[in-house]
């Protein structure tokens, strides 16, 4: 009987796997990964209690001098303290766990396809690490600013899980909104979108792009806002360019 596509799945030998080979294979790839994370989190534990914590409350205390964060319950620093671990840990084990995507989906791509891992690997990791730097230096400072001054001489008083809470997830959150040009070009790859149609776009594009700054920014200020919706607007035209690369590369290969 010919065996459907649904069936089996080609490794990376070129060998057909059948369903439960794939589910290994799977299971494989995210143990690979959950380990990376791990390791990511052990080797953050130090680098938290030396580093990240006092990096995080930076922003905040050079924004506003009177600043005081602190915590209100018995595991209120140990919350926080975990909490920047694992973000972090997920951050060293970025390009790990994309490798793991990739390779994992690696035998449904052509051999011309699966030359693109690595440099999305690399990509992605170094947008996620630039997107999450863009919103510690650009996007939080004037936000806190805003945020923690009162006109009323009120003096800010901080949990600390409330803050870390905050500032790892827009820190995140705009590292995750950096993957955009590579999710275009992907899109792209398997011919979902086309470079002609996302450039029409472009109206829609730039209103859609203060709506998720004002969704990921914090503050309220059309300032702030400002900030994150260009980049989002320029990483949306970069993704316009990668695309048009991917088609004029198909144009180029014999039909």
């Amino acid at each position: 009987m010919a065996t459907t596509t649904s069936e089996v799945r080609s490794s990376d030998s070129g060998k057909e796997l059948t369903i439960l080979e794939h589910l290994q294979e799977l299971r494989r790839r995210l143990v690979i990964s959950a380990a990376a994370i791990l390791i990511g989190v052990g080797a953050s534990f130090y680098l938290t209690r030396q580093y990240f914590l006092e990096w995080l409350i930076a922003p905040a205390r050079d924004r506003v001098e009177n600043v005081n964060i602190v915590f209100t319950d018995p595991l209120g620093y140990w919350s926080a303290y975990f909490r920047i671990a694992l973000v972090a840990g997920i951050g060293m084990a970025m390009p790990i766990l994309v490798y793991q995507l990739m390779a994992f989906v690696g035998p449904g791509l052509t051999k011309q396809e699966r030359r693109w891992i690595f440099p999305i690997v690399i990509g992605a990791s170094l947008a996620f690490i630039g997107g999450a730097a863009f919103a510690y230096y650009i996007e939080l400072p004037p936000a806190l600013g805003f945020l923690l001054n009162s006109s009323a001489g009120i003096e800010p008083f901080l949990n600390v899980t409330s803050y870390v809470d905050f500032v790892t997830k827009v820190m995140l959150v705009t590292g995750l909104v950096f993957e955009l040009p590579l999710v275009i070009m992907g899109l792209a790859k398997f011919r979902v979108v086309h470079w002609r149609k996302l450039l029409s776009w472009w109206r829609q594009a730039f209103v859609i792009a203060f709506i998720v700054s004002a969704i990921v920014t914090p503050s309220i200020d059309p300032v702030t806002q400002t900030l994150v919706a260009i980049p989002i607007i320029v990483l949306y035209f970069i993704g316009i360019f990668l695309a048009w690369l991917v088609d004029s590369r198909r144009a180029k290969q014999p039909q």
